[in-house]
């Protein structure tokens, strides 16, 4: 089952026989080019950087979208129906869409309040649980952290929609018009998505060898490189090409889903290692002191930055923290508060609702980021 709403499909530009490109993820694509193929050290440190994203970071995130996809494509199960029949269980049902990795449970639970058949401590819920396409990101590269971000995401999720629906039940009413595709469906395969898939194999041995603490260079030398900047062309390619916003259709094949959402989540990521390194390296800033002189707001900005719609500055700031940069409770904080790409839905069906269920997810993320922040400032860092 696959979510609606009436946002419009994104605008696209010039057709080629290979597709459609979308003029700005094409512009943003060829300033990645331009960088990467800039003389000296310069054009050295990006390539190196995007080598770096994409075989530490991105096939990491592909091969988790994949197994993850491949196996709810093999268990599929109508969740609609579910949800309707759950009745005392909607917000612990909600709750758990929501902390599945991506957005797309919590993009269902919010089409079925659209049709009447939750209610709106689910919404909440389901928007508190979720972690957006930030999930796989921090399950590839910090699985002990995910072990605890989720788990308790999930419970927080809970208690917050329960409180909900017992102080406010039934003054958010669903509305039900509003109906057109936020995920519009691929359809077949596309040798582009095999593609990335298949350049990902050596890509993901790679970034086993390196989490194994072998000196892959040394090994597998100017291959290595290759594969990475094959590996992040064919992402930029398929997303400045994408008609899609973020999240992928529950229909499309696995691959599609896992080539689509990585190639989006790989963006951000090198656009975070681009500029971490070009700061440090060509502005002198140590961002690291930096940002530990302004600590004690840090959870603060990171549940503000979780208020934005899409998952997009959500998997910044994961991958801040994956760096070393901000502490657990900041993570903690926006994992709480964001609602990833399921705000948008959430947004177009009913906007009192969608500003409400954001407001009362910053409670539990202030309550829960701080209680780290002051109780247990060095764990998970």
């Amino acid at each position: 089952m696959h979510a609606t709403t009436d946002i419009a499909p994104p605008q696209v530009g010039t057709r080629l026989p290979f597709g459609e490109f979308r003029p700005r993820r094409l512009a943003v694509a060829l300033v990645f080019l331009a960088l990467a193929l800039m003389p000296g050290d310069f054009g050295a440190l990006t390539r190196g950087l995007m080598v770096d994203a994409y075989t530490q970071v991105s096939v990491f995130v592909a091969a988790t979208l994949f197994l993850f996809y491949g196996a709810e494509r093999l268990f599929s199960f109508d969740i609609g129906t579910a949800l309707r029949k759950a009745k005392g269980w909607q917000v612990p049902l909600a709750a758990l869409l929501g902390a599945t990795p991506g957005c797309g449970g919590a993009v269902v639970v919010v089409a079925a309040y659209s049709s009447g058949n939750v209610g709106f401590g689910a919404v909440v819920a389901t928007l508190t649980a979720t972690m957006g396409d930030a999930a796989f990101l921090l399950i590839a590269t910090r699985p002990d952290a995910a072990l605890v971000v989720l788990p308790l995401s999930l419970a927080v999720g809970v208690l917050s929609g329960w409180i909900v629906d017992a102080v406010s039940r039934d003054s958010m009413g669903p509305v039900t018009a509003k109906h057109c595709d936020l995920a519009p469906r691929i359809g077949a395969t596309r040798p582009r998505d095999y593609l990335f898939a298949l350049i990902a194999l050596p890509g993901l041995v790679v970034g086993g060898a390196q989490l194994g603490g072998v000196d892959v260079r040394a090994v597998f030398g100017q291959s290595m490189e290759i594969v990475g900047l094959v590996g992040t062309a064919i992402g930029l390619f398929i997303w400045a090409t994408s008609k899609l916003m973020a999240m992928s259709n529950a229909d499309d094949a696995p691959v599609t889903r896992m080539a689509e959402e990585t190639a989006f989540i790989s963006v951000w990521v090198i656009g975070a290692y681009l500029a971490y390194d070009y700061l440090a390296a060509y502005a002198g800033l140590d961002l690291e002191a930096m940002f530990n002189s302004v600590a004690l707001v840090l959870p603060l900005i990171a549940i503000l930055i979780g208020f934005v719609p899409g998952c997009g500055p959500q998997v910044l700031v994961t991958t801040l923290y994956i760096n070393g940069l901000i502490p657990f409770s900041a993570l903690i904080g926006n994992a709480i508060s964001n609602d990833g790409d399921a705000l948008f839905p959430a947004i177009a069906i009913n906007p009192k609702a969608a500003v409400w269920a954001t407001a009362y997810s910053s409670v539990p993320a202030l309550i829960v980021a701080y209680g780290f922040y002051f109780l247990a400032p060095g764990f998970m860092n």
